[in-house]
């Protein structure tokens, strides 16, 4: 796995646990970089907390662009782990030109597959394919 792929994977932990335990993803984020830093880990990569603050500070829009999208599933009805591979996916495929939407969409992808349900997969395909095909009509802010 790539140090992006690594980076997405960690990325993907903060912003469930924030989603499971109600909390802010910034807070988990700075949890982990003390608790790293007080065991004498490595560093977090910087593209985690890259893509932890991406997906804070646009996470209303991100939210709004996964509901106006995902025809029949509202974000409640959403496992939390699809909720969190989509905000994540979607702050990249909107605001990361870096990186190839086929390769975030991808990511995203196997992702579901190995953490998520039978049916996820397909779903977070579909509904990031068709946000990077309407991306240039949306407004980043």
């Amino acid at each position: 796995m790539s140090a992006r792929g690594k980076a997405r994977k960690r990325a993907l932990d903060i912003l469930y646990e924030a989603d499971i335990r109600g909390i802010p993803a910034l807070e988990v984020l700075q949890s982990q970089v003390a608790r790293r830093s007080e065991d004498g880990d490595p560093e977090l990569n910087v593209y985690v907390s890259e893509i932890v603050h991406g997906v804070v500070e646009h996470g209303e829009y991100i939210d709004e662009v996964i509901s106006t999208y995902s025809l029949g599933w509202t974000l409640p009805r959403m496992p939390a782990v699809d909720r969190s591979i989509l905000r994540l996916a979607c702050y990249e495929v909107l605001w990361n030109d870096d990186v190839p939407d086929a390769v975030v969409i991808s990511e995203a992808v196997n992702m579901a597959q190995s953490l998520s349900t039978d049916e996820s997969s397909t779903f977070v395909n579909g509904l990031l394919a068709r946000i990077s095909e309407v991306k240039s009509r949306l407004t980043t802010q």
